[in-house]
């Protein structure tokens, strides 16, 4: 479980393509607590496992179902990568609960600058559309944010200086697709309003 507050952002060094999965080698300056072998690292928002850990480098296997349903498919080496350790008993929780379970990818439709700020235009598959409200949460590429707006389509996000310094988002261009997990309350909430109306006589 992560919060989708970025706290670093990594480098990939390497890609090793294997018959329906990627090794991933990345570099960062995660600290080694919490990020050992076996321990669980939100990669732009994916949760991978972390196979071994070497200094300032961290590698992970990356499957072929994460492959297909993340933009971990696309990366490539030197690409900027936001990261983030699993959430601890205890710790204070000020995003909101990720799972790192990757929904869909969505793409970016408009990037406007408003003072400091940035609001973010982005295209949303139908099938996520219903979990998707103002003023509710969202993760974009690992970054927890609050949707300001949305319409029949899309919806919309404001960037403030600090995301844009710390995070990938700040290099955020028209086309570019990012890996989205809707907010996991709404999720469930909409599953199990759908099992009850199905058993209403």
């Amino acid at each position: 479980m992560f919060t989708g507050l970025v706290e670093t952002v990594g480098r990939v060094v390497a890609l090793a393509r294997r018959t329906g999965a990627v090794r991933l080698t990345l570099a960062s300056d995660l600290p080694l607590d919490g990020t050992r072998v076996g321990a669980s690292v939100a990669v732009d928002g994916v949760c991978l496992t972390v196979a071994e850990r070497a200094g300032e480098r961290i590698v992970a296997e990356v499957v072929a179902e994460t492959l297909a349903r993340s933009t971990l498919g696309q990366l490539r080496v030197r690409q900027r990568v936001n990261l983030e350790r699993a959430l601890r008993v205890g710790d204070r929780l000020g995003g909101h609960l990720v799972a790192g379970h990757v929904d869909d990818t969505a793409r970016v439709r408009a990037v406007r600058r408003r003072g400091a700020d940035r609001r973010v235009t982005i295209e949303l598959r139908r099938a996520w559309r219903p979990y998707v409200a103002p003023q509710g949460s969202i993760t974009l590429a690992g970054v927890s944010l609050t949707i300001a707006a949305r319409t029949a389509t899309t919806f919309e996000v404001v960037l403030v200086p600090h995301t844009l310094e710390r995070t990938t988002l700040g290099a955020l261009a028209v086309g570019d697709r990012l890996n989205v997990e809707v907010d996991l309350i709404a999720r469930y909430l909409e599953t199990l309003t759908r099992a009850k109306r199905a058993v209403e006589p």
